[in-house]
């Protein structure tokens, strides 16, 4: 299918509909919308339009969809499977002024809110009401939540509290064809038709703009116990993992982190201070939450003596919630120290947790086969490893024609291991050609047909998730 370009007679009737000012088409300008968090990749829209309602979006895409101009939605801009990248130019829809929290109602535990706002305003807003909303991905200071849901955003709380479709109760979405649809009902149990917000929720901005958003909240945990545990073996660590929760133990994030990624990261930032001795070549960052804190003590000593079986070494806990941010400061600001180390390529393989260890393996097994290094680490409660492949010394041929081959191979591995492409950042562009590894081709033409349905001028984000 052709796409075509807004012409000048377009242009002009989007700044009629949204003003001057909300309308960018200045090449420097453009450029801050022209990537996002992934790798290199830098593609340029034709224009940007920044809409502050659900009406003026409804219009924009009736336009578009008239004249088969290209939709890419994006939000903040820090996801890193290359989903807000317009790659057939176009228009970019952003949500940047839909930055409004409509209604926090305690009544209820539910946050009623515009997709533009902040993940961490969000959070912070209705921690002071005594209420919580866990989803927490690394990106939480800057990313957007209608960002969250269209990913289906996870982070390190999802492995006690789950991923942000858990907390989804209904959507208000345009549709690419311009329709102003609510998805479902603001109640906690709906068996009434199919599941649409579900569909909604991680569909990777493919299928209609979120406009409003209505969350589940939760009362606020207040207390929180923090260990770092340094192993002598990764693999050990891995298997540690598992180890924890058949012990009856389900901690409120369980982070992995190889040697290297806390090297990269003590590096990049000076005022992070962590002795590691010779021969650690993995830590395990271990938080138990609640609100009886003698409670949480009992759990952290059941959790060291689990961990003493496998090779750790000296626990350090967190003394205070001073050092708490700190340790989570580090885990944080990982992925950020990998990607301004070198040119890389970050992979968000999941599998059961219990597989972990043998993921672990295969992946510098498969790194050794093709010549690439890996920095390993992720929210190993969830089974969810990021393997950033560093490109070093590589050539630039074996990295552009092998490594695809190896990156099929770590995702054949998921699969095998009962797991799957992404847990977390999406498939958008850069995932998409290993789709057929997960999917037979009924289970791909069943995803296709209802992006069609939505889409039938396949305008909205056009060459994302499908090979």
């Amino acid at each position: 299918m052709t796409h075509a370009q807004p012409s000048e007679s377009t242009i002009i009737k989007f700044r009629k509909l949204l003003g001057e000012g909300a309308v960018i088409s200045d090449q420097e300008l453009l450029a801050k919308y022209a990537h996002d968090e992934t790798e290199d990749l830098e593609f340029f829209p034709a224009i940007v339009l920044i809409p502050e309602n659900e009406k003026q979006i409804s219009e924009i895409l009736k336009i578009c969809n008239t004249e088969k101009i290209p939709v890419t939605p994006r939000g903040a801009g820090t996801g890193l499977s290359g989903g807000a990248l317009p790659i057939y130019g176009g228009v970019v829809l952003s949500t940047e002024k839909l930055n409004k929290i409509i209604e926090i109602d305690e009544r209820n535990l539910q946050i009623k809110l515009e997709p533009g706002v902040i993940t961490q305003v969000l959070q912070e807003a209705v921690i002071e009401k005594g209420l919580f909303y866990p989803p927490d991905p690394s990106s939480r200071g800057s990313c957007f939540i209608g960002g969250n849901v269209l990913e289906n955003a996870g982070g390190p709380k999802a492995v006690k509290y789950g991923v942000t479709s858990d907390y989804v109760l209904n959507l208000e979405v345009v549709l690419p064809t311009g329709e102003i649809i609510w998805t479902g009902a603001n109640v906690l149990k709906n068996s009434t038709g199919y599941n649409l917000t579900q569909l909604i929720v991680g569909s990777e901005g493919t299928l209609g703009i979120v406009t409003k958003i209505v969350l589940k909240l939760i009362p606020y945990p207040d207390k929180q116990l923090l260990m770092l545990a340094p192993f002598f073996s990764a693999e050990k660590a891995c298997e540690a993992v598992s180890a924890i929760f058949r012990a009856g133990i389900t901690p409120s994030g369980l982070e992995f982190m190889e040697r290297d990624a806390i090297d990269w990261t003590l590096k990049f930032v000076d005022d992070l201070n962590l002795e590691i001795k010779d021969g650690i070549e993995a830590h395990l960052l271990i938080e138990v939450d609640g609100t009886d804190q003698d409670v949480l003590f009992k759990e952290c000593e059941k959790i060291t003596e689990v961990l003493e079986k496998f090779e750790c070494d000296e626990i350090l806990f967190a003394e205070n919630s001073r050092e708490q941010d700190e340790l989570w400061r580090l885990r944080r600001l990982v992925a950020e120290a990998v990607k301004s180390n070198s040119i890389y390529k970050e992979e968000d393989t999941v599998v059961p947790r219990a597989e972990l260890p043998a993921l672990l393996k295969g992946v510098k097994e498969i790194g050794a086969k093709y010549g690439f290094k890996s920095v390993c680490y992720g929210h190993a409660g969830d089974g969810n490893l990021h393997v950033n492949i560093i490109k070093g010394e590589m050539d630039d041929d074996k990295w552009e024609n092998e490594l695809p081959k190896g990156i099929r191979e770590i995702f054949e591995l998921c699969v095998s291991l009962g797991g799957t492409l992404s847990g977390e950042h999406g498939i958008g562009l850069v995932q998409k050609d290993y789709m057929d590894i997960t999917f037979n081709p009924v289970e791909l033409k069943i995803q296709r047909d209802i992006k069609q349905l939505f889409d039938p001028e396949n305008i909205l984000n056009p060459g994302k998730i499908f090979p």
